[in-house]
């Protein structure tokens, strides 16, 4: 007789469908605060159901999608994860806030070797804020473990955006003109972008995550510092975009200044963006003295301070500056819109 093999189970092979289970009973909390009136069905179901609004007449969806990237690799070595969730929501918001859409709904993919409830927890809890700050729901995601195919102790994020926005008042670039006056919010630092480049300056700096920079980070550490997460524009420039006729809009993500501002602009205009305008924060001067990175490099790679970009009539650009302060955001006359073909010249 053969002898009888053991009987193999799920858990066996590296996946916990009850951990799975508690983090969603876990994580319900938190996304039932993000809800709208929209949504019929969320969080538990095979699918999530959403009505559009009811005062948009004309309604064109917007989507958008995208991750971390290896700043998480500094939350790893941090143990810290309650932030990380809020970078993630604000990449995707950001980008279909461009073309002046209203986000309405957001999911996320978690991937990880062996799902630890705790950290996961803390994610998404971040995910939850995120979403609030920019007003759309968490309605659903994914949480897979990939055992053996994944770096043990370590995760990965995808977030996807759904918004709306009134077909006539899409924000597509077209009516920008020579003359025309750009307009920079402040970032919170480097946001999500550029940490590759950051890490392999830390390296080469020999620098303490856990300490404080003199001059560069105030109390804080050096690590705290770097995680902290991205802004989310959405609210004050929704609000804008009610009183306002906002031309062209750009999120100054990967490609720093000079890949991004460009992007909205009709064939034959280019951006003149004057960094006198604006201080850049401390944390730019460090890592570029740290890593001897470039000038023209820094603005290539990251957002030097500026994280989101507005393109106004001349005329009216003090008038949206000050409401911009009263919606509590920064923000400065950083350039103009010159004729020549499409780019961005940062002196």
């Amino acid at each position: 007789m053969p002898k009888a093999q053991p009987a193999l189970s799920y858990r066996d092979s590296g996946v916990d469908i009850d951990a799975g289970d508690r983090l969603v009973e876990a994580i319900k909390p938190f996304a039932r605060r993000t809800l709208r009136p929209e949504v019929i069905a969320g969080i538990g179901g095979f699918g999530a159901l959403v009505e559009l609004p009811k005062r948009y007449r004309e309604p064109v969806l917007v989507s958008g999608t995208d991750g971390v990237g290896t700043k998480l690799k500094l939350a790893f070595a941090l143990n810290r994860h309650d932030s990380i969730g809020i970078d993630l929501v604000a990449m995707s918001v950001n980008d279909i806030l461009v073309q002046g859409a209203e986000p309405l709904f957001f999911l996320d993919y978690y991937v990880c070797e062996r799902l630890d409830v705790a950290v996961a927890t803390e994610v998404i809890k971040g995910i939850a804020r995120g979403c609030e700050r920019a007003g759309c729901a968490l309605i659903g995601g994914e949480t897979a473990e990939h055992p053996q195919a994944f770096v043990p102790g370590e995760y990965d994020l995808a977030g996807f955006a759904v918004g709306v926005v009134e077909k006539s008042r899409a924000v597509d670039g077209r009516r920008i003109a020579a003359g025309d006056v750009l307009i920079g919010l402040l970032s919170s630092g480097p946001h999500s972008n550029g940490y590759s480049l950051i890490r392999r300056i830390l390296d080469a700096a020999g620098a303490d995550l856990a300490q404080p920079v003199a001059g560069v980070t105030g109390a804080r550490t050096l690590g705290e510092t770097l995680l902290e997460p991205t802004r989310i524009y959405v609210k004050p420039v929704l609000a804008l975009l009610a009183e306002f006729d906002i031309k062209g809009m750009a999120h100054i993500t990967g490609g720093g200044l000079t890949e991004n501002t460009h992007r909205m602009f009709p064939a034959q205009l280019c951006a003149r963006i004057d960094t006198r305008c604006w201080q850049r924060p401390a944390i730019f001067d460090w890592l570029q003295r740290s890593g001897n990175v470039a000038t023209g490099e820094m603005h290539r790679v990251f957002n030097c301070g500026i994280g989101f970009v507005l393109v106004v009539a001349a005329d009216i650009a003090p008038a949206v500056i000050t409401r911009l302060g009263e919606l509590g955001e920064t923000a400065t006359a950083i350039g103009s819109v010159e004729s020549g073909a499409p780019a961005t010249v940062v002196a």
